[in-house]
């Protein structure tokens, strides 16, 4: 256990996550695939950390509410712990951007050649890679995730955000 402040700091995990299904758009396979992926990843191997509250493992349910993404965290046993409730402003141009490259680079591998397919996937991990570390500065005080975690989670917020 370490500590920021006053506040101590609780090393433990995410063991379940569930995806607001009224929140959910129509996807394609693609986008489907990558948001099995994300939560399969996210539980095989994640840091979660959250400031002065509950030793976990902890349950997360991702949704969006009035524009508003929420982090609904519980225990095992659905014993709440907190609630955090983020703005989505900081993460509109990110998501949008990364949705606009994500659906070239998913019509891009059908036809194109490899050198503009690396190319489309590196503009693409980039995206990812800034909307992980927005989504780590916004956590910051309340709960600490390692960079793949917020990866992963970044990718369930866009499943969330997106709309098809």
């Amino acid at each position: 256990m370490g500590s920021v402040g006053d506040e101590k700091i609780l090393h433990t995990c995410l063991v379940n996550i569930t995806l607001d299904e009224s929140t959910i758009g129509q996807y394609s396979a693609d986008v489907e695939h990558e948001r099995q992926v994300a939560i399969f990843d996210i539980l095989d191997c994640n840091s979660f950390c959250v400031i002065g509250k509950a030793e976990g493992p902890y349950c997360l349910h991702l949704s969006i509410r009035e524009n508003r993404l929420v982090f609904d965290i519980s225990l095992e046993d659905q014993t709440a712990v907190t609630q955090f409730i983020l703005s989505l402003s900081p993460f509109r141009r990110i998501i949008k951007d990364y949705f606009l490259m994500c659906e070239s680079y998913f019509d891009a591998i059908k036809s194109a050649p490899r050198s503009r397919i690396e190319a489309m996937d590196m503009g693409r991990r980039g995206l990812h890679n800034e909307g992980s570390q927005i989504l780590i500065d916004r956590l910051e005080g309340k709960i600490n995730v390692d960079f793949d975690t917020a990866r992963r989670l970044f990718t369930l917020i866009c499943a969330l955000h997106w709309k098809g």
